[in-house]
């Protein structure tokens, strides 16, 4: 069973893939990361029981960057999970979160919302391409890619796929053909960008720790490559905070 790269055609209204080191008033990437275009191909076959991982390659740009600003309230608090399984179970009223208001406007004991400023991307449009990486020698990877491809086909998700926030939907096409349109010619040297959030070699775990990744991002022609996780040219961060 040899491994078999799988393309999408990705696209939206809006993107942001938001630079670490600008978190709080959140700046993005000119380009989706590895870690966004790995959670495309999750949303639409990933399954924890077989023991995989997608190892996107390659991602090419297919429209120039555009940056708009947008300020958006947030909500400083977070429901827990108990709370949330007493309202299904229906032992406690639902107690909404909102954000139209500070803690002194709402009167509660909530913190209330906050604003940020973010420079987000607009109309945005991606190739990407990604294989199965499985972690068990003994899974059937042509039945994975199967099932991949035929879901990917009719359009089938798991969750709506999302560049960056869950409020910018991503839509997606599979890609079987060679491309007529070619990525735009655009180099640029992006730096330190982050590769992924997770340690991609552990087994699937809910529960797992982030592992954060980062690498040396360079856009050529229009085209990033992205090397595998395993490579040394991906940097990883160990719990003792330092990067190896």
């Amino acid at each position: 069973m040899s491994k078999r790269t799988h393309c999408l055609e990705v696209w939206g209204d809006f993107a942001c893939f938001s630079r670490p080191e600008m978190k709080v008033e959140r700046y993005s990437y000119p380009i989706i990361t590895p870690s966004s275009a790995r959670g495309i191909f999750d949303a639409i076959y990933f399954k924890k029981e077989y023991n995989f991982y997608w190892q996107v390659e390659r991602i090419e740009l297919l429209h120039s960057p555009k940056y708009i600003a947008l300020r958006r309230n947030e909500v400083k608090d977070k429901a827990s999970t108990a709370e949330v399984q007493k309202w299904m179970n229906g032992t406690k009223e639902i107690s909404p979160l909102w954000a139209d208001g500070t803690q002194a406007e709402l009167g509660t004991d909530q913190k209330g919302r906050t604003q940020r400023q973010m420079m987000a991307l607009k109309n945005v449009r991606y190739r990407i391409y990604a294989h199965i990486q499985c972690r068990d020698p003994r899974a059937n990877l042509n039945a994975l890619n199967a099932q991949f491809e035929r879901r990917a086909a009719q359009g089938k998700c798991f969750y709506q796929p999302f560049f960056g926030c869950r409020e910018f939907p991503a839509y997606f096409e599979l890609v079987n053909t060679p491309p007529d349109k070619g990525p735009v010619d655009l180099d640029l040297d992006l730096g330190w960008m982050l590769y992924d959030v997770f340690d991609l070699h552990k087994a699937n775990d809910n529960q797992a720790a982030p592992s954060i990744s980062v690498f040396h991002a360079q856009l050529k022609g229009g085209v990033l490559e992205v090397p595998e996780y395993h490579s040394d040219s991906v940097h990883k961060v160990d719990g003792a905070g330092h990067v190896e």
